[in-house]
């Protein structure tokens, strides 16, 4: 059975309309997996000879112990927001006779062989056998790494508990916040001392093999319970919505200033307000606004001109950036019926630009007070707002037009990199790397007025020329329709 999960696992990745750009996207992340992969390779083999030189007088074995409580922390954040499980479409073996508890083992056991999971090996191994070089008990140091082993797989189910009780609420990500600031608070504080238990527990088990069913007791329980998570919403009704509230809509008679784009602005409006996913979008504005406090003040970047201009277009444009970016697969659950209607698709691309250029407008209102910082922030804020509203607004509704991945409005929020395809990764260059690099280049030649005035002038530039490049975005988009549509329509 788990032959034929894998081979239509298999056959559905090779098959989808996304096959190349996921691809794509699965080489860049090979490479930023090799680096950690090397990176904790050159920690496992240089840990113990820097660690025994910088305190000769203490074990290196027990220092790392007594540290392990950050690992396991750090190490349970890091999974929340990029690790997701190994999900594969049941729906359709729901009507075929297959026990749900085989399907159910399949993706719990899938997960277990996670790169998250062998990442840690490679520091773990080469401290081990350093371990055993240095004469260290056989034996004792075995059931050490296994226990490390064993402790990586808990995190591993523990964090899938944590996602399942998180998903419903729309900040998905404070309950781990709140758990790993909590406990890493209580430590600091000398409430209670994990740090000394954590080390003092894998001291007992390295110095007492015994007391490693600890930990094998703590993992069957958590698989467990994740087997029971996900067995009872594994049913072909588990999607639908077990409970009716009433729906609060807002006054959105202000859109209709807006002329024949305003229906559209109000389904964006409705739609963004309405779903987990998109509400994302809004909750961004709070960083964007005080990204700068995080430059400015820093002492080592507030004298770095150039990067006033990337926290400007940061700032400005981190709806536009997080919105436009995956233009138009917000709509991808009914684009079909959406494109089966007489509408004007100009008039549809449109209504984005409007949403996205007024959001800039409105964050660089927002972000006025940075003027305490200065006169040049303020006007680099400004003239960063300009380029964004002329340049990256058409960037990235050009770069809608490639978008083939569907995305699903109902799941969480945070970190959730589903619909996220080549183009997003490669549309972030000219959206914040050009104009910093251009800004840079004048300023360093020029002088600062001027490199502000150039960005302002491209701005402006692409203001004016916005009804004939709206003409080239609305080609390129009707060129890619029935594209999108075939590509909508799978699960992807």
């Amino acid at each position: 059975m788990v032959k034929r999960f894998l081979s239509l696992e298999w056959k559905s990745f090779i098959r989808s309309a996304s096959f190349g750009k996921s691809l794509g996207v699965k080489i860049l992340i090979g490479f930023f997996g090799l680096y950690f992969i090397l990176m904790f390779l050159g920690m496992g083999i240089g840990m113990y000879p820097a660690l025994k030189k910088i305190h000769p007088e203490q074990d290196p074995l027990f220092m790392v112990n007594n540290f392990l409580f950050y690992w396991i922390l750090g190490d349970l954040i890091f999974r929340f927001f990029f690790q997701k499980l190994p999900m594969m479409s049941v729906k359709p073996l729901l009507t075929l006779p297959i026990k749900r508890s085989k399907i159910v083992n399949y993706v719990l056991g899938k997960s277990a062989i996670s790169f998250f999971n062998f990442l840690p090996l490679f520091a773990i191994i080469p401290f081990g056998v350093t371990l055993i070089m240095q004469d260290y008990p056989l034996n004792a140091v075995l059931i050490w790494m296994l226990t490390l082993t064993i402790v990586t797989l808990i995190v591993n189910f523990l964090n899938f508990i944590i996602e399942s009780f998180s998903i419903e609420t729309e900040l998905s990500f404070l309950p781990i916040i709140i758990l790993t600031t909590g406990l890493f608070a209580l430590n600091y504080f000398n409430i209670i001392s994990f740090t000394d238990l954590f080390g003092k527990g894998f001291n007992a088990i390295y110095e007492s093999p015994i007391f490693i069913i600890i930990p094998i007791i703590i993992l069957i329980a958590l698989y467990a319970l994740n087997f029971k998570l996900l067995r009872k919403r594994l049913f072909l009704d588990s999607g639908l919505k077990t409970k009716i509230k009433e729906v609060n809509t807002s006054n959105l008679e202000w859109t209709k200033n807006f002329g024949d784009i305003a229906p559209f602005m109000q389904l964006d409006l409705k739609l963004i307000w309405r779903n987990k996913r998109t509400k994302s979008s809004v909750w961004m504005l709070v960083l964007g606004l005080f990204y700068g406090l995080f430059i400015y003040t820093n002492p080592n970047l507030k004298e770095s001109v150039p990067f006033f201009i990337f926290v400007g277009i940061f700032s400005t444009g981190i709806f536009l950036m997080n919105f436009g970016q995956f233009i138009p697969a917000w709509d991808s659950s009914y684009y079909k019926l959406l494109m089966s209607q007489n509408i004007k698709y100009e008039q549809y691309l449109k209504s984005k630009f409007t949403l996205m250029a007024l959001s800039v407008v409105i964050m660089f209102v927002l972000g006025v007070p940075y003027i305490y910082f200065g006169w040049k922030v303020l006007l680099a804020h400004f003239v960063s707002a300009i380029y964004n509203i002329g340049v990256n607004s058409h960037i990235i509704l050009y770069g809608g037009s490639f978008n083939r991945k569907k995305i699903n409005l109902d799941q969480k929020a945070a970190f959730n990199y589903q619909g996220t395809g080549a183009v997003q990764w490669l549309i972030g260059i000219p959206l914040l790397l050009v104009p910093m690099g251009l800004f840079a280049l004048l300023y360093y030649l020029l002088n600062f007025e001027i490199a502000c005035l150039i960005i302002a002038v491209l701005g402006i530039t692409g203001i004016v020329l916005h009804q004939k490049l709206m003409k080239i975005i609305t080609k390129k988009y009707l060129e890619s329709k029935y594209k999108m549509i075939d590509a909508f329509d799978q699960n992807n």
